[in-house]
């Protein structure tokens, strides 16, 4: 399918705090998109679990008549892709407080390798919440990347599904492109201009991409370019933070070699520090 929205959504709960507000953001995400839940909790089935996950889910303002639940044994990884797979689901959603040291080792570890193994797209949740908080702001990597296009697609889809009305499309420029000595007035001059034209490159790109999207997923949105010059991943995550946005989108992991492991990813630096809800589009199930 063509990335024009999310239609079945995945969601690994556990009875934790936040049990309440993660079933809230995934009944309110899923009304959005009128698209079907599917509940999963790795762990062992009791009629007093059961009891208390449905009562959430009757106590909930938006309903759906598209949710099924499941409970599963295994390993949370493993069991939680294979169920994005046997349910063939478009988005998984993980909802977590950013600031405990059990949920760190849950983003560092779970989050990741579910981030780097799943076919569809994740969503982290950072800051779930029982009342709807809006989405106003939306940052959106640019990156040159065939990947780019249908992640910015789906930011627009989202943008409209929630309610933002402004979304920041940033290039992370870097700075090895623009290295040069400076070391009098006409060297900073060369790396001024130098730095000036990638930055109209970059924009000039990213402009296009919009251009291309149908008018109707652009009309209503108030939408800006920003060039960035630094490392790639770790740039947008300051700049989302420093803006304060309510969803940072970026594309996924493209290659998995054995350097990749090796090396931080561009999500790694996402992952290891969230700045604010994160959506990690996954193009493959979407061509």
């Amino acid at each position: 399918m063509r990335a024009i929205g999310f239609k079945k959504f995945l969601v690994g709960f556990a009875f934790s705090p936040n049990l309440k507000a993660n079933v809230f953001e995934a009944m309110r995400m899923a009304h959005a998109f009128d698209g079907e839940l599917v509940f999963v909790h790795v762990g062992n089935k009791t009629d007093k679990k059961e009891s208390q996950f449905n009562e959430i889910i009757a106590s909930c303002p938006v309903q759906s008549k598209k949710i099924s639940v499941h409970w599963k044994l295994g390993n949370p990884v493993n069991t939680l892709l294979e169920a994005s797979k046997e349910f063939e689901v478009d988005l998984i959603l993980l909802g977590a407080l950013k600031r405990e040291n059990v949920v760190k080792f849950y983003l560092g570890s779970i989050a990741r390798k579910i981030t780097r193994k799943a076919k569809c797209s994740v969503l982290l949740l950072i800051n779930p919440s029982v009342e709807r908080r809006p989405c106003q702001h939306i940052v959106v990597n640019g990156f040159d990347s065939p990947q780019t296009q249908m992640t910015i697609e789906v930011a627009f889809v989202v943008a409209n599904a929630l309610g933002a009305k402004k979304i920041s499309l940033v290039e992370e420029i870097s700075r090895s492109k623009v290295a040069v000595a400076v070391d009098d007035d006409r060297s900073l001059r060369k790396a001024t201009l130098k730095k000036e034209k990638l930055r109209r490159q970059e924009q000039t790109r990213v402009k296009d991409v919009v251009k291309r999207l149908p008018s109707n997923l652009t009309a209503e949105i108030n939408w800006v370019t920003q060039s960035i010059f630094g490392r790639r991943g770790y740039s947008i995550g300051h700049y989302a933070r420093v803006v304060r946005a309510d969803l940072l989108v970026m594309n996924a992991n493209e290659n998995l070699s054995f350097i990749d492991r090796l090396f931080t990813r561009d999500l790694e630096h996402i992952l290891a520090e969230l700045p604010t809800d994160v959506l990690i589009v996954n193009t493959t199930r979407n061509e």
